[in-house]
């Protein structure tokens, strides 16, 4: 059993943190809409699987420093691990909204922090300093997105924590502000690259991986962050004076995360009913299921923000449709998990007869 675990958290994707971020997303957005106890399962359902992935990826770090780099490093997968500071500073805001628990979001927080500089720096150094890089068609994809996903949930999380904050509750809002901006410039100059792959470059079926989803889900987020930060803006009054601004450059985000929605699940029948990919599990698929939720919570948010009451019929649908996603993704996970623990006991009992 043991073996089996070590081999487990050997492989482990760099994004599986994603499966944190999805579900807590939908815990978050099941809170909004009323639906309390679902809220609640998945709150705990949520840190029971943060701290498993976080074992894991403890033990990672010190038994395969090598597979470490090797993944950081990488331009396919290496922006994969933002999914753990992204994932921590969700579960910090579901423990918020869902619990009212602020003092393990305030650690949760700072962790996040030390994450996102250590991971932030870390990637982009090792994949602008490798000799050999690849295409742009092979190297740049929807994950890389991410980057302004963890910036965003660090924006979140710090706006979130205001009302239980004394001392401090300026610094802290300026530097939620700063990181809100910064995500916003780093979607903007990755989604760039994104769509110029997109529109310029030869795209196979199977090019067209899951976690291009994260072109709709990082607006998403940073929706979410700048109806945060207005909802919070008597708090400081430097931000009272930008509310205009944030007003409108969070709307124009949203707006942008809705253009996506119709594309993506176009290009998804495309890919898997007229080009007929099969449909497998993968790790990657949760990088699909977060958006949907982040887009159900940020724009029930965004309605209380502007003033748009009608807004938030749309949360109500699309929660739905999120639900559906991660219930199917998940019971994909636990048959990937069952087929693979069948597999590596069958292949032990073969060898220990030969």
């Amino acid at each position: 059993m043991i073996q089996f675990f070590l081999k487990l958290t050997e492989t482990l994707f760099p994004g599986y943190f994603a499966f944190v971020m999805a579900t807590g997303a939908l815990s978050i957005s099941s809170s909004f809409l009323g639906f309390e106890r679902a809220a609640t399962v998945l709150l705990y359902f949520n840190i029971a699987a943060y701290a498993v992935l976080l074992i894991m990826t403890i033990l990672r770090v010190i038994l395969y420093p090598k597979r470490i780099i090797q993944d950081l490093s990488s331009h396919a997968i290496g922006s994969g691990f933002f999914t753990a500071a992204a994932g921590t500073c969700v579960l910090g805001s579901q423990l918020i909204i869902v619990a009212d628990s602020y003092i393990s979001a305030f650690y949760l927080w700072c962790f996040a922090l030390f994450l996102w500089v250590l991971i932030m720096y870390s990637f982009f150094t090792l994949v602008i300093v490798q000799r050999d890089t690849p295409a742009l068609s092979e190297g740049i994809n929807g994950a890389w997105l991410i980057a302004a996903v963890a910036t965003q949930a660090v924006s979140i999380l710090g706006t979130l924590l205001i009302p239980a904050v004394g001392s401090g509750r300026e610094i802290i809002l300026f530097t939620a502000v700063c990181f809100y901006f910064l995500g916003c410039m780093l979607y903007l100059n990755i989604i760039t690259l994104i769509f110029y792959r997109f529109t310029f470059l030869k795209m196979d079926s199977s090019a067209f991986t899951p976690p291009y989803w994260i072109n709709m889900g990082a607006v998403a987020i940073t929706s979410l962050a700048g109806a945060t930060l207005i909802q919070h803006a008597e708090s400081w009054s430097f931000l009272t004076e930008i509310t205009p601004f944030l007003k409108g450059f969070t709307l124009f985000f949203w707006a942008a995360g809705t253009w996506w929605i119709p594309l993506l699940f176009i290009l998804a029948f495309w890919r898997h009913i007229i080009k007929r990919h099969p449909v497998t599990y993968e790790p990657a698929l949760w990088a699909m299921v977060f958006p949907l939720a982040m887009y159900t919570a940020s724009t029930w948010e965004l309605a209380i923000a502007l003033e748009i009451p009608f807004l938030q019929a749309i949360p109500r649908v699309m929660f739905y449709i999120a639900s559906i996603a991660w219930c199917i993704v998940f019971i994909g996970f636990v048959h990937h998990l069952y087929i693979r623990t069948a597999v590596y006991y069958r292949l032990t009992k073969m060898k220990n007869r030969a």
